[in-house]
Protein backbone atom coordinates (compact mmCIF):
# COMPACT_ATOMS: atom_id res chain seq x y z
CA UNK A 1 0.00 0.00 0.00
CA UNK A 2 1.38 3.40 -1.05
CA UNK A 3 1.57 6.20 1.53
CA UNK A 4 0.73 9.85 0.76
CA UNK A 5 0.99 13.06 2.74
CA UNK A 6 -2.23 15.10 2.98
CA UNK A 7 -3.71 18.05 4.86
CA UNK A 8 -7.37 18.48 5.74
CA UNK A 9 -9.16 21.08 3.61
CA UNK A 10 -10.34 24.17 5.45
CA UNK A 11 -14.13 24.13 5.51
CA UNK A 12 -15.82 27.30 6.81
CA UNK A 13 -18.40 26.75 9.56
CA UNK A 14 -20.67 29.04 11.59
CA UNK A 15 -20.25 29.22 15.37
CA UNK A 16 -22.29 30.73 18.19
CA UNK A 17 -21.19 30.82 21.80
CA UNK A 18 -23.90 29.66 24.20
CA UNK A 19 -24.55 31.36 27.52
CA UNK A 20 -26.64 28.53 29.00
CA UNK A 21 -26.76 24.75 29.32
CA UNK A 22 -28.16 23.30 26.11
CA UNK A 23 -28.61 19.92 24.45
CA UNK A 24 -27.54 19.78 20.81
CA UNK A 25 -28.88 17.15 18.39
CA UNK A 26 -25.84 15.97 16.40
CA UNK A 27 -25.37 13.28 13.76
CA UNK A 28 -24.05 11.02 16.55
CA UNK A 29 -26.92 11.73 18.96
CA UNK A 30 -27.68 14.36 21.58
CA UNK A 31 -24.66 16.11 23.13
CA UNK A 32 -24.62 18.59 26.02
CA UNK A 33 -23.06 22.08 25.81
CA UNK A 34 -22.20 24.26 28.80
CA UNK A 35 -22.16 28.05 29.06
CA UNK A 36 -19.15 29.35 27.10
CA UNK A 37 -19.10 26.40 24.68
CA UNK A 38 -19.56 26.99 20.97
CA UNK A 39 -22.28 25.42 18.85
CA UNK A 40 -20.85 24.80 15.39
CA UNK A 41 -23.00 24.52 12.27
CA UNK A 42 -21.29 22.72 9.37
CA UNK A 43 -21.78 23.19 5.62
CA UNK A 44 -24.61 20.63 5.48
CA UNK A 45 -26.46 22.14 8.47
CA UNK A 46 -25.10 19.58 10.92
CA UNK A 47 -24.45 20.86 14.46
CA UNK A 48 -22.08 19.92 17.25
CA UNK A 49 -20.82 21.53 20.47
CA UNK A 50 -17.15 22.42 21.01
CA UNK A 51 -15.61 23.38 24.35
CA UNK A 52 -14.41 27.01 24.45
CA UNK A 53 -10.77 26.02 25.03
CA UNK A 54 -10.76 23.62 22.07
CA UNK A 55 -12.56 26.11 19.82
CA UNK A 56 -9.94 28.79 20.56
CA UNK A 57 -7.07 26.36 19.78
CA UNK A 58 -8.50 24.86 16.59
CA UNK A 59 -10.65 27.49 14.87
CA UNK A 60 -9.69 30.82 13.32
CA UNK A 61 -12.40 33.51 13.25
CA UNK A 62 -12.80 34.83 9.70
CA UNK A 63 -15.60 37.35 10.29
CA UNK A 64 -18.14 38.33 12.93
CA UNK A 65 -21.85 39.00 12.46
CA UNK A 66 -22.01 42.17 14.59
Amino acid sequence: MKSIKAVKKPIPVRAKQTNKHIDVKTLEGTMHANPGDYIITGPEGEKWPVKKEIFEKTYEILEEDG
